[in-house]
């Protein structure tokens, strides 16, 4: 049914029957990306729905190692069952993997580069998928650092994270952002680890909300496609538009013996309810999901709702910076981890 209709909605493409298809209604709502269809007809993305696999593992003792972080994905590759792929083999719905930042990986890099790596707990990694686009990139790049500064933390520098694209898909590899690291060092003024994930949270949000309208403002395509799958001090989230099996080949990372953890957390996504997206894998920055949300589109119109009457006495101020917390486009999933995400920095 799904490719039927994507097919009628466009113009000049028979069916298999032979059937002509009819002018496309200029009424008919289409997605901003032509590789996903809106709706038409009896179709509407909105009633889609899914299931995916996901895992976990952890050392109950709280004992960092490489063993950790290699039996997750070894859960991963386990859960292809649970996965999805499109008419090419080589693109699936996306998979991915949280793990606590892996400090001496990072150390190292730091060494190398003569910059200056506060002890574990005082830094933050932002993962950033970056816009294809150079110079949206380059806007991107100047925002994140801009409200870096005006939050007043530190940025230590950029990573370049090293990727392996060897048996990815042409549409993977079409769609595939520009992944870099944004190491941030916690401000002088910033009284703890918990404050510290609050004034990144606020860096982050600041960064990204306006992306849409500032990419038809400055006329810079692919802006909007700034996404960061975690910013902390505590965790990294390794994922994309991958299969289950790729996510430690393309993130060399991964392969590292100085990558250790406690745990890790994956999950391989099998996708109805929106289309494979690479910021649309998971894990997110809270959580990986394994089912759908029915309520989701009643729960965004609340969660909008309430903002302007929300407060929290441990962000105080910075509440306001957070606005939007959730975006119609986004996936049940996406718009669940935000408002988990705010409920946590809240002190609940």
């Amino acid at each position: 049914m799904l490719e039927e209709s994507a097919r009628f909605a466009t113009p000049g493409v028979a069916a298999s029957d032979g059937r002509t298809p009819p002018p496309l209604n200029p009424r008919v709502r289409l997605a901003p990306n032509h590789l996903v269809p809106g709706s038409i007809g009896l179709y509407d993305p909105a009633f889609e729905h899914d299931a995916c696999g996901v895992g976990f593992i952890a050392d109950i003792k709280g004992r960092k190692s490489h063993d950790i972080v290699r039996q997750g994905l070894s859960i991963l590759v386990n859960l292809d069952h649970r996965g999805a792929v499109g008419a090419d083999p080589l693109v699936g719905d996306g998979a991915g993997c949280m793990i606590q930042i892996p400090d001496a990986l990072l150390r190292d890099w730091a060494t190398r580069n003569g910059v200056d790596l506060p002890p574990p707990g005082h830094y933050a990694v932002a993962m950033c998928f970056l816009p294809q686009d150079e110079k949206a990139r380059a806007f991107a790049t100047k925002r994140l650092e801009h409200f870096i500064k005006v939050e007043k933390q530190r940025l230590v520098g950029w990573r370049d994270v090293p990727t392996d694209i060897t048996g990815l898909g042409k549409a993977v590899i079409e769609r595939m952002p520009v992944i870099r690291q944004a190491i941030v060092a916690r401000g002088p003024m910033v009284a703890d680890q918990d404050a510290f994930e609050r004034k990144i949270l606020t860096i982050r949000k600041q960064t990204q909300n306006p992306l849409a309208e500032l990419e038809r403002k400055h006329k810079l395509p692919g802006l909007a496609q700034l996404y960061m799958p975690s910013f902390s001090s505590r965790t990294v989230v390794y994922k994309g538009l991958l299969l289950c099996g790729q996510v430690v080949q393309y993130y060399r990372d991964l392969q590292d013996p100085r990558v250790v953890s406690a745990f890790a957390l994956v999950h391989q996504r099998f996708s109805t309810n929106t289309f494979p997206e690479w910021p649309l894998a998971h894990p997110y920055r809270y959580v990986a999901h394994n089912g759908e949300i029915n309520t989701v589109k009643g729960n965004y119109n609340w969660m909008r709702a309430r903002e302007g009457v929300m407060s929290s006495p441990v962000l105080g101020a910075d509440l306001a910076k957070l606005y939007p917390i959730s975006f119609a486009s986004q996936s049940d999933t996406a718009t669940f981890d935000n408002c988990l995400e705010l409920l946590t920095m809240s002190g609940y």
